[in-house]
């Protein structure tokens, strides 16, 4: 791909990108960020000046192919193509644009990781959930999903012990109480408000289990939309909260003592303008046995991290066992009930968290349930207790990074999905954490976790 010459005018470019030119300029943008998601789930990126923006939508920023290769710890590990000699491009999608009303003078953009002659790079996280999602268009559908993030709302403070930094909670409110909405009141006005700037549409709000813990949900999209809104969704949370002089970790579990924060991804499966879910069980059947079926090795992608596994325990609502059943908030799959005569039922899929790329994530959960559907598989029984009542009888999720990692590089479905260069560094990166934490305390991963997420 050629570099656009530095006198690229608007009308030369697509309506998409005229009009984010004529945005950035109308709202004073000087920086515009392109964001990726890389394999340790870490939210990345370059930013283009708006004297620069015209050509930088067609060519898209250098950028070294090293990243994917990179752990939360930014070290680097040794995947081959991904070292010192490689370029890709970062090249954003002008559909995506949003301004960021927590960093005045900003925008964003979300991302494709590109060869320097334009083709997809096989490493790039979002085509992953691109080529997801084409793949189930070849059997009719579209997916509809929406993640249900939890947050944990307080202060970055030194360990006055000399350790690493605490987060201090906000507040120490029961759930849903109304002490916890006014102790986070002004900080929730300013998230929502910021939110829907950026064509989020907030569905609910409530304090969560835990001290200082948030729960705000947006409106579910078609799946790839749904992803970036993630993206833009964990940017904005801690970016409102860095403005505030004020700290949010979405990691899953940033305080040993109380609640994880999990990621719940809603799924709905379409035919047109019909929720398939709806009408046809052999489909819904189908697709909740393709996860069952991959579940475990699902886990490694869903829940991407070694801290991941200090909340996915049971008798937590984090679904630890690999059931599925109506209602049940311990079984790994919850079939929702619809709410009211006009609601479409979904699927909840709980042991998912911020801690994933949730384009590797939702893409992984597309080729599970596609494959459920393809060979009809058979769910079994629903479960309609808390499966951990019944000692032995119901199979338990992975109880590691490590274990999680090792029931991916089995499932066969998955690992051709992922493809050559992507598993092979996804693979190096999570072994690398789980290592360099094993070999560490649990503040040093608690720090790094609630730091990065």
């Amino acid at each position: 791909m050629r570099d656009r010459p530095s006198g690229t005018t608007p009308h030369q470019l697509d309506p998409h990108a005229r009009r984010i030119l004529e945005r950035a300029e109308l709202e004073g943008i000087e920086l515009i960020r392109f964001l990726y998601a890389d394999h340790a789930g870490v939210i990345r990126g370059k930013a283009a000046s708006r004297s620069r923006l015209a050509e930088r939508l067609g060519t898209g920023i250098g950028h070294t192919v090293a990243m994917m290769a990179m752990n939360m710890l930014d070290q680097l590990q040794e995947v081959e193509q991904m070292g010192p000699v490689g370029e890709v491009r970062i090249v954003p999608d002008p559909a995506t644009y949003v301004p960021l009303p927590h960093a005045p003078g900003a925008a964003a953009m979300l991302s494709d990781l590109r060869l320097p002659d334009g083709t997809p790079w096989g490493a790039c996280a979002r085509t992953f959930l691109k080529d997801a999602i084409a793949e189930l268009r070849t059997e009719g559908y579209t997916l509809v999903a929406a993640f249900e993030p939890e947050f944990t709302l307080g202060r970055r403070l030194p360990d006055p012990a000399g350790g690493y930094d605490r987060l201090v909670p906000l507040d120490d409110s029961l759930c849903y109480a109304t002490t916890g909405f006014d102790a986070a009141h002004d900080y929730t006005i300013k998230l929502v408000r910021a939110l829907e700037t950026q064509g989020l549409r907030v569905e609910h709000y409530h304090p969560e289990l835990g001290p200082g813990q948030q729960e705000l949900s947006v409106r579910h999209a078609p799946a790839l939309r749904a992803a970036d809104n993630h993206v833009i969704y964990r940017e904005t949370v801690r970016g409102v909260a860095t403005r505030m002089q004020m700290w949010a970790s979405l990691a899953p579990k940033p305080l040993a003592d109380q609640a994880g924060n999990g990621a719940h991804l809603h799924l709905s499966l379409w035919h047109d303008t019909r929720n398939v879910f709806a009408e046809d069980t052999e489909v819904r059947d189908g697709f909740i046995g393709g996860l069952l079926a991959h579940l475990p090795a699902l886990t490694a992608l869903t829940c991407g991290s070694v801290n991941s596994f200090r909340r996915l325990a049971p008798r937590t609502w984090a679904g630890a066992y690999a059931v599925y059943g109506p209602d049940n908030r311990e079984a790994a799959i919850r079939v929702c009930s619809p709410l009211g005569e006009t609601g479409e039922p979904n699927l909840e899929l709980k042991p998912s968290d911020s801690s994933a790329n949730p384009y590797l994530s939702l893409g992984a959960v597309i080729h599970a349930g596609l494959d459920g559907i393809r060979r009809k598989l058979d769910p079994g029984e629903a479960v309609d207790v808390d499966p951990d009542t019944r000692p032995g009888r119901y199979p338990r999720l992975p109880g590691s990074l490590d274990e999680a990692l090792d029931a991916l590089e089995a499932d066969e479905v998955l690992m051709e999905a992922l493809g050559p260069l992507r598993r092979s560094a996804y693979l190096a990166v999570k072994r690398s954490e789980a290592a360099a934490f094993a070999a560490r305390d649990a503040s040093y991963e608690l720090f790094h976790h609630l730091r990065v997420f």
